[in-house]
């Protein structure tokens, strides 16, 4: 967004899909003090990383490493690790850890 709030400066991503570029349910959001974007796809079970710039940079939380679907995040800068709860609809909770 723009300083205004207002405007898109730019973005990532396009259609809805499953290809790097494309996602399914962005649901949630973390960025880090580098300006890098943690975005959480649900229906892609992932979670990828973006440059400042939302350039794709890679998958962080890959669809093998969740049972469910990925819905919150948490961002622990000080101790390098990224939390993802992993749920199955209102019978199981889990938390996925990924050093990042």
């Amino acid at each position: 967004m723009s300083a205004d709030g207002r405007e898109i400066v730019c973005s990532h991503a396009g259609q809805r899909g499953s290809d790097t570029d494309q996602y399914n349910g962005p649901i949630h959001l973390a960025v880090d003090d580098n300006e890098s974007v943690f975005v959480v796809d649900l229906n892609n079970r992932r979670v990828t990383l973006l440059s400042p710039t939302l350039n794709y940079i890679g998958q962080v939380v890959s669809r093998d490493q969740v049972k469910w679907g990925p819905e919150r995040l948490c961002l622990d800068v000080q101790r390098c690790r990224l939390y993802v709860t992993d749920n199955e609809l209102l019978t199981a909770r889990h938390v996925v850890v990924s050093s990042v």
